[in-house]
């Protein structure tokens, strides 16, 4: 499938060498002459990346990146030859990605495009990666990667035992754990009947996830056998 490249460029001796280049390279351009016409392309069409100049008539090119982002974080190469302009887009927080003055290389150009590219594909698969390992059990949120947890949007501060109990209930759903086993798993130490350790954890767990402590919905007991994720949490 072909990378989509808005070029916005209104130089016609620019915008036809690059868009005769970057299409043998193999991507798919659409090439717009001023900053209205780019926006109502960019409004409508998807892209991969965005080739913009900052010199355009009809709206600059600084406005239509202001534009973009308030509607998206497709990656922005500024070609430009004017540093100041370059300078604002960069280093006020208009957000484009990547800049080449003008006169550049085709090679240079090439380069730059594949890299813009490539660091937005990478981020958004880390991006749909990181999205996975967010857990959502009914009212609460848990990031396993890096020990967060919150309810209805409020962090929840656990103790590093509170947090490996947690953690194995979350990633066994369905297993019943005795004391002994939860003891082993989380302190990785041999049991030696001392219930009490667990039932103070547990206590504190549930104190502070728990709508209802003493009607624990989170984590279930079950009487004479050990422990396991409370049902609400596989609706």
């Amino acid at each position: 499938m072909q990378d989509k490249i808005l070029l916005i460029e209104d130089d016609p001796s620019i915008s036809e060498m690059v868009k005769n280049f970057l299409s043998k390279e193999g991507f798919y351009i659409i090439h717009s002459s001023d900053g209205k016409e780019a926006m109502d392309l960019f409004e409508r069409q998807t892209f991969d990346l965005v080739v913009l100049d900052l010199m355009l008539p009809k709206q600059s090119g600084i406005d239509c990146l202001k534009e973009m982002r308030n509607q998206s974080l497709v990656p922005v190469l500024i070609i430009s030859a004017k540093d100041s302009d370059v300078d604002k887009a960069i280093g006020l927080g208009f957000g484009a990605d990547d800049y080449l003055a003008k006169p550049f290389s085709m090679i240079e150009l090439l380069a730059r495009v594949k890299a813009s590219i490539r660091r937005a594909t990478e981020y958004s698969e880390h991006k749909e990666k990181r999205q996975r390992q967010m857990l959502h059990i009914h009212e609460l949120t848990i990031d396993i990667d890096n020990f967060h947890i919150s309810k209805k949007g409020i962090t929840i501060k656990l103790t590093n035992k509170e947090w490996e109990i947690l953690k194995l209930f979350i990633q066994h759903p369905t297993k019943v754990f005795t004391k002994e086993q939860i003891y082993r798993l989380v302190w990785k130490e041999e049991y030696y009947g001392d219930e009490n350790v667990i039932n103070v954890h547990m206590s504190r767990l549930r104190e502070k996830i728990e709508d209802d402590p003493a009607n624990p919905q989170y984590i279930e007991t079950l009487w004479g056998i050990g422990y396991r994720l409370g049902e609400l949490n596989s609706k």
